[in-house]
């Protein structure tokens, strides 16, 4: 295991021509990264997981049903154990064949085996409360990191000259204020990659994921290697587009149209702005062309350019689902839902299988069915669809 982690760390292909490992070991004058620090990031990464439940429980929960945000999920389907069956083992999205088998197995027209399995998958979205609260808790947390991120960022030489980046690199000292936004922001990362598979589903779910692994595996990389200077730089111009977002969310859930159009197109101005143009210009033109003129080639440069590249496509794919939205919101006079990462799952499409003509199973005008079906779904109940 040794052998195979001292082929990995390879100080010729992790730094500079004439720097060892042993360069950047701490000292009493001066404390720089150890990759040992990064173990911290798995317990607090669980630390902040438990306070997000907490905060989501105590202080969102509360917060939403003041501002009187919908509790209540989408309607429930009646339960019936034949089309439960289908809907668990064989498809949530029966094609015409299979409604029209249904429809005669239960006796019941199409139109209301439809609705059953619309109403059945809209069963598995979370509520508008939900939502609400998810959104609130990372709206806190990336107001107080980009606060942080600020405050930090002002009194030091590299914002405002991003060359000051590599001035001594890399027998650069950490500082305290420094390490702390370095691991909280990594265990967020950490908790985010694992809740993920628990939280609301979306459709960009692949493209997220993407993003959080090549999220970590920069903080991870350039904290050992001591490129904290514009790790901090790329950190803290990546959350203030998001604090925008969480708000656009939560005035969305509360019904509050005018402060959510005003906050989606701010937040659209703010991302395409940070993403596409300072993005490029402050960070990757620092990390391509100035940190080659200071260093020189070597292998890990190209490692981090390329992951940053990738983060700029993905800046590129989410900018065109924004500005699309933003098209349909100028074109229609109201803001659409956000492409980039607040549509769930389309699973409550209209179905385009006609309503079948049997006379035993038509439904009324008023939504009421003149049926008994054998299992009583449609005994004296109203059909209402979800939308």
């Amino acid at each position: 295991m040794a052998g195979i982690l001292a082929w990995f760390w390879n100080e010729r292909f992790w730094l500079p021509h004439n720097v060892t490992w042993a360069d950047l070991q701490s000292t009493e004058e001066a404390a720089f990264p150890q990759a040992e620090d990064l173990y911290l990031a798995f317990p607090l990464a669980f630390c902040i997981f438990m306070i997000r439940l907490l905060f989501e429980r105590f202080i969102a929960k509360p917060c939403a049903l003041g501002l009187k945000v919908q509790a209540n999920g989408p309607q429930k389907a009646q339960p019936n154990a034949i089309l439960e069956k289908v809907f668990t083992a064989i498809t949530k999205h029966p094609d015409e064949k299979r409604l029209e088998g249904l429809s005669k197995q239960l006796d019941w027209d199409v139109r209301s085996i439809q609705r059953w399995f619309r109403q059945r998958r809209n069963q598995e979205k979370p509520s508008t409360l939900t939502k609400f609260c998810e959104s609130m808790w990372r709206f806190t947390f990336y107001l107080y990191i980009f606060t942080y991120g600020v405050r930090f960022l002002k009194k030091t030489p590299w914002l405002w000259n991003t060359r000051q980046c590599w001035n001594g690199y890399p027998y650069q000292p950490l500082m305290p204020d420094l390490h702390y936004y370095y691991i909280v922001e990594l265990s967020f990362y950490w908790s985010l990659m694992f809740s993920q598979f628990i939280d609301i589903k979306r459709k960009d779910f692949g493209i997220m994921f993407t993003h959080h692994i090549v999220t970590v595996t920069l903080i991870t990389f350039s904290y050992v290697t001591n490129l904290t200077r514009v790790g901090t730089l790329t950190l803290c111009l990546h959350d203030a587009a998001d604090v925008v977002l969480e708000a656009a969310k939560m005035a969305n859930y509360c019904k509050c149209q005018k402060l959510s159009d005003l906050l989606f197109l701010t937040f659209a101005i703010v991302f395409i702005v940070s993403r596409l143009g300072i993005y490029p210009l402050w960070i990757l033109n620092t990390t391509l062309f100035e940190l080659y003129e200071a260093l020189g080639n070597f292998p890990a440069l190209w490692v981090f350019n390329v992951l940053l590249v990738i983060l700029q496509i993905l800046h590129w794919f989410w900018s065109y689902l924004i500005i699309k939205a933003a098209y349909k919101a100028i074109s229609k006079g109201k803001v659409a839902k956000d492409d980039r990462s607040d549509i769930e799952s389309s699973s409550d499409e209209e179905e385009t299988v006609p309503r079948s003509k049997t006379p035993h199973s038509t439904i009324s005008t008023n939504g009421t069915s003149g049926a008994n079906g054998t299992n009583g779904y449609l005994t004296g109940g109203t059909c209402s669809e979800e939308h």
